[in-house]
């Protein structure tokens, strides 16, 4: 007979590394799970402060560089999303000879220290050498799942785990019109030379016009949400009620677009805010991934 280890009558115990905000954290409260300890890996300040906000019983272990799995009980699960920016075809493509790629090796070496019953590891898609080098060290091979299809964003990853997963999330077909605010302050309106340069039909003139310049059709989805957009760089959505008139997307609409709750960031400032949401995962692809943790 399987059974979750979400079904225990003792609540699980996680560790994350690169914690951020606390991602996962969000999803195992989605799925109900009772956790007994969430010990935490992170070292931003401002994503600290948010987690300890909103689970102050998170057991924070600072730097993945000091982690060590014998200082630690036996774990249910282990999940992270090691940074990025070396793997992103966004980037410089350095991959492995970024300093901030080299963090993965922490993920492996500490999976290998505490062997947890599953592991969920996130990431950009990379290359075909590095996906490989990460793959080896992990035993398997990554499922590419796009965010799209619980959310308004178009942000493919992958997910590197041993939990069985059969099928895809279904589509929820939502929209950015779905997810926009009604009303929002005048500053987040888009600069005058902007607008100078508009010509209709969220077009721009050519000269003008870049990824941080897009004006986005509300009846579709928006590009991957970044850590260094600070909301500027994610382009633009017409103002409600007044088409000619656009603004950048909120920190609420940046939540909405991770599947965050509405105000889980509140309390440090929206530069921070948006940081924080852009270097996160997607709360919803993450917790239908941990709904198929089972166990014999």
């Amino acid at each position: 007979m399987k059974m979750s280890i979400f079904e225990k009558e003792a609540g699980i115990k996680v560790l994350s590394l690169f914690d951020g905000m606390s991602c996962a954290q969000i999803a195992l409260k989605k799925l109900g799970v009772q956790v007994d300890n969430y010990y935490a890996s992170e070292i931003d300040k401002y994503a600290i402060k948010i987690t300890q906000s909103n689970f102050p019983d998170t057991i924070q272990l600072g730097n993945v560089r000091g982690v060590q799995g014998r200082d630690l009980p036996e774990i249910d699960l282990l999940v992270g999303g090691s940074p990025c920016q070396g793997f992103s075809f966004a980037g410089k493509g350095l991959n492995f000879a970024d300093e901030r790629s080299k963090l993965f090796f922490h993920f492996a070496r500490i999976l290998a220290e505490v062997k947890p019953k599953y592991f969920l590891l996130e990431n950009v898609r990379m290359n075909k050498k590095s996906k490989d080098l990460v793959s080896n060290l992990l035993g398997v091979e990554p499922l590419t799942i796009n965010s799209r299809l619980v959310s308004a964003q178009n942000r493919p990853r992958q997910y590197w785990t041993n939990i069985p997963v059969r099928f895809f999330p279904v589509d929820k077909n939502i929209l950015l019109k779905d997810i926009l605010e009604r009303e929002t302050a005048t500053h987040y309106r888009a600069g005058q030379k902007l607008l100078d340069n508009y010509r209709g039909g969220n077009q721009l003139n050519p000269s003008y016009k870049s990824q941080a310049n897009t004006i986005h059709d509300i009846e579709g989805k928006v590009f991957t949400l970044c850590a260094g957009t600070h909301g500027y760089g994610s382009g633009y959505v017409p103002e409600s009620g007044n088409p000619r008139i656009f603004r950048k997307l909120t920190p609420t609409e940046f939540e909405r677009l991770q599947t965050v709750p509405d105000g889980y960031t509140s309390g440090v400032s929206n530069t921070q805010r948006y940081k924080m949401l852009g270097n996160g995962m997607t709360v919803d692809v993450i917790a239908y991934l941990l709904s198929g943790v089972t166990k014999i």
